[in-house]
């Protein structure tokens, strides 16, 4: 082979090394991936960094969030949520930055009264504004196993998942003036903590502290962004950046929002009298 035949191959494999480090998905380990927000002994890292579990009594909740931030990616949790009687508690998981014009892509579960579904409440945040609400009862019970629960956020979208079935999608829509979360990398979050004067029936059921601790599980982290590492196929690594809905996406989107959605901003003109906003009048999904 000639001297400049070597130098080819050797610049070709270099090239995908690199493209290979840049864009991956790595399964997390709580020691090395999050820190201990608040809660002090309430937040615990179990099984080598495998399980992380997060407590609520009378006095505290507790919370965590990531060491590394991201800007667009795909994230996946899997968590168990807080069993029996959770009326008045928040499970909250989501991605924010920080700043009075902080973006942020949420997930938060409104606890119930034992017996009651669970409210999943979404919203996304872009230049410190928020008020982009839909919410979703689950079609499981989301305190007996742990169930996966994903973000992908690329360029185009964020699209918000459960068990891998889309649930809801925020296009970017700026070209008419809808601003999106593009350009401040975001941590990940969670917490459990009280909020009983406005999570269950509106503040109407209070937390019963005689039910305490309240306890909710994390484990099988994962993040596929363009700097972590990973040994995953380079077309897995990159498929998070251009992911939209495939028809079949589209059929599952459809099946969640005409059965499990209870609120949608986009339908509540007694909020806006004045008009929706604008990303309400364009397609959904």
């Amino acid at each position: 082979m000639s001297s400049c035949s070597e130098v080819s191959m050797v610049l070709v494999v270099s090239l995908f090394v690199t493209s290979l480090m840049a864009m991956t998905a790595s399964a997390g380990n709580f020691y090395q991936d999050f820190d201990i927000t608040f809660g002090g002994e309430r937040a615990k890292i179990l099984n080598g960094g495998q399980l992380l579990t997060l407590n609520l009594d009378k006095f505290s909740g507790s919370g965590f969030k990531s060491k590394n931030e991201y800007l667009f990616g795909r994230i996946d949790m899997q968590i168990k949520l807080v069993s029996g009687n959770s009326a008045g508690t928040v499970t909250a998981y989501y991605l924010s930055s920080e700043g009075p014009t902080h973006d942020e892509i949420d997930f938060e579960f409104l606890g119930n009264l034992s017996g009651d579904p669970y409210t999943l409440h979404t919203n996304v945040f872009s230049q410190g504004k928020g008020n982009r609400e839909q919410q979703f009862q689950l079609w499981f019970d989301p305190t007996k196993a742990f169930h996966t629960y994903s973000i992908v956020w690329n360029s185009q979208r964020i699209i918000f998942l459960v068990d891998n079935i889309p649930i809801r999608v925020f296009h970017n829509l700026e070209t008419i003036g809808v601003p999106f979360p593009k350009s401040q990398p975001m941590r990940i979050y969670s917490s459990l903590w009280n909020a009983d004067d406005w999570a269950t029936r509106g503040g109407l059921v209070k937390t019963d502290w005689t039910q305490a601790p309240f306890t909710a599980s994390y484990r099988n982290f994962k993040v596929s962004t363009t700097a972590s590492t990973s040994t995953n196929s380079l077309t897995e690594q990159s498929a998070w950046q251009t992911q939209g809905l495939d028809a079949a996406g589209r059929n599952r989107i459809r099946w969640v929002q005409q059965k499990f959605m209870v609120y949608n901003y986009c339908s509540d003109l007694k909020r806006f009298p004045q008009g929706l906003p604008v990303e309400c009048r364009r397609s959904r999904f």
